[in-house]
């Protein structure tokens, strides 16, 4: 009973934080607006093309991550590393951080992988995620501090005027986010002191960890790693010339709503929803766009990439399926 507690813990409380933050930034908002603007104002060539660089996006992650096992003696392949790749974010929809365990038991599934091993290069990745997001969000702040200091200013962040610290929403938004990243950041923690319980894993993962140093095509990888975060940032910045309102926006403004909206996925909620929504929100008006037409943009982008993930899960589970039926049978 203490098992299913905690499992519907864990995938009630992102759902609910992230719908309490979508209830707080959509209160009095005018959806009727969102269908006429799906009739007659979005470009859907403009969309199509996002959704071509959210794919390929995925697809180069595959590869680059079939490249960290290598070292490990791990030769999965390449179609299982993409799917797996497919999945992952898909079960994150359902709980937060689920994908990076559901992709290592796919290849330990289908490829004989060591899912410990593999784990250890899954964190890697995401260690290698962060310095990429710290180096693109020290470059943003350089080229457009004063966008950062009115964003601090307008949400009640700004530490040099604590007297207004306490009477904004936006601030309980943050502090609300800030919340449940620790909560995630202390499940995290447990399941590691878990692996440590657990003899002879808890080296495998370290294995798995320094595999990066033994990748055969350095430069390759770097590449690689490259043409992820282009196309991440690609696949946003173009949604700008979906819509009117938002096609006179600038790359400064698209590097900023990305930098904002990559640190608000990290809190716990299905694919970022609630705090990508307020975070994109609040810096396109800082850039002259209406909260009206803000809203409509963080809802048509985020909701048609979240309904694509779904789809790629769809078929991530099927192609799995079908190009491992041998193993099946």
């Amino acid at each position: 009973m203490k098992k299913i507690i905690k499992k519907a813990f864990k995938v009630v409380l992102p759902l609910a934080l992230g719908g309490f933050i979508l209830l707080w930034v959509y209160k009095d908002f005018d959806f009727s607006r969102v269908g006429e603007v799906l009739e007659h104002g979005m470009n859907y060539w403009w969309m199509l093309l996002t959704l071509v660089f959210g794919v390929f996006s995925h697809v180069l992650r595959g590869w680059r991550w079939k490249q960290t096992l290598a070292p490990l003696g791990a030769y999965p392949k390449t179609s299982d590393c993409v799917n797996a790749i497919f999945v992952s974010y898909a079960a994150n929809l359902v709980v937060p951080r689920i994908g990076e365990i559901s992709r290592c038991g796919i290849l330990s599934k289908y490829d004989n992988v060591s899912f410990s091993k593999s784990l250890g290069t899954v964190v890697t990745e995401r260690l290698i995620d962060t310095l990429c997001v710290a180096l693109i969000t020290g470059l943003t702040l350089v080229l457009q501090m004063k966008v950062f200091k009115s964003f601090f200013a307008e949400t009640g962040t700004d530490l040099g005027s604590v007297t207004h610290l306490f009477t904004t929403a936006s601030f309980y938004i943050i502090l609300l986010c800030a919340v449940g990243v620790i909560i995630l950041l202390y499940y995290l923690l447990r399941t590691l002191s878990f692996f440590e319980k657990v003899k002879g894993v808890a080296l495998n993962v370290w294995e798995g960890i320094l595999s990066l140093k033994n990748v055969k095509n350095k430069p390759l990888f770097v590449l690689y790693t490259f043409l992820i975060w282009l196309f991440y940032f690609l696949q946003f910045y173009l949604s700008f010339y979906c819509f009117g309102f938002s096609s006179n926006l600038g790359i400064e403004a698209g590097l900023v709503m990305f930098v904002v909206g990559s640190i608000a996925v990290v809190v716990p909620t299905p694919n970022g929803a609630g705090p990508w929504h307020f975070a994109v929100i609040s810096m396109m008006m800082l850039y002259g766009v209406s909260k009206t037409d803000a809203g409509i943009f963080a809802l048509l982008v985020h909701g048609i990439q979240t309904f694509l993930i779904i789809l790629l899960g769809i078929y991530g589970v099927t192609a799995l399926s079908f190009t491992n039926k041998k193993q099946n049978v």
